[in-house]
């Protein structure tokens, strides 16, 4: 079982990180483009607010987003917001949702997020930490994949090869990072020949996570595979 505690001190310090990379910008920056296809920096803080919201919902037990439409139209209407209002938010949402984590609560149960997804309740705080750390990426202002905790990189990798684990789109993919780590996934098309991917674990993370486009990595048996969106 994930341990959601010190999960959830991992979610404050990287709160922080994003919180003084931000205080440093002024207004002018806010509306620039993000790394994100069609956001931009705005839309980002505004969504990692309204996820942090969305996410205590679901330790209380409530639907994660009233509606995907309700869920993008409070992020259109927050995205052009002043720097300061935007640092506000993005610290009270973050408290509440460390606050909610904080309360007497039954962590072994299932929970519900969006789209019908399930999880157990203790592994909450660690995708409240995996929004943090890749938008803070996505935000495009010198964090990079490079500059993400070593602990996280490990386990969202994990967790992103467990998602295509068997995916009826992706052939047997066996990956190994420089720092020895070796992984597999894929493994759904039967027609499909077994690849070997290598590359730094930022890098794999990085393609995994459809944040770098695997330039920076080397594959044997086939080409790269192409992942299916997130």
């Amino acid at each position: 079982m994930s341990d959601h505690v010190r999960d959830l001190a991992s979610v404050r310090g990287a709160t922080e990180r994003l919180l003084t990379a931000a205080s440093t910008w002024d207004n002018s920056t806010v509306p620039e483009p993000s790394l994100l296809p069609g956001w931009s920096r705005g839309h980002v803080l505004a969504h990692l607010s309204r996820n942090a919201d969305a996410l205590r919902n679901v330790l209380r037990g409530r639907p994660m987003y009233a509606s995907g439409e309700i869920r993008d139209r409070d992020i259109e209407a927050g995205a052009p917001r002043s720097l300061a209002e935007h640092l506000a938010d993005l610290r009270a949402s973050g408290e509440r949702f460390l606050a909610q984590g904080a309360a007497s609560a039954d962590w072994s149960r299932t929970v519900e997020l969006r789209g019908g997804v399930t999880d157990l309740a203790s592994r909450v705080p660690f995708r409240r930490w995996a929004e943090v750390e890749l938008h803070h990426v996505d935000l495009g202002a010198g964090y990079e994949l490079e500059d993400l905790p070593e602990e996280f990189v490990l386990r969202e990798t994990d967790f992103l090869a467990d998602r295509f684990q068997d995916h009826p789109t992706l052939g047997p993919i066996r990956f190994a990072a420089d720092d020895g780590r070796v992984r597999t996934t894929g493994g759904g098309r039967a027609d499909a020949p077994p690849v070997e991917v290598r590359g730094p674990a930022p890098e794999l993370l990085g393609w995994l996570s459809g944040r770098r486009d695997g330039s920076a990595l080397t594959a044997e048996g086939g080409p790269l595979p192409v992942l299916p969106p997130l």
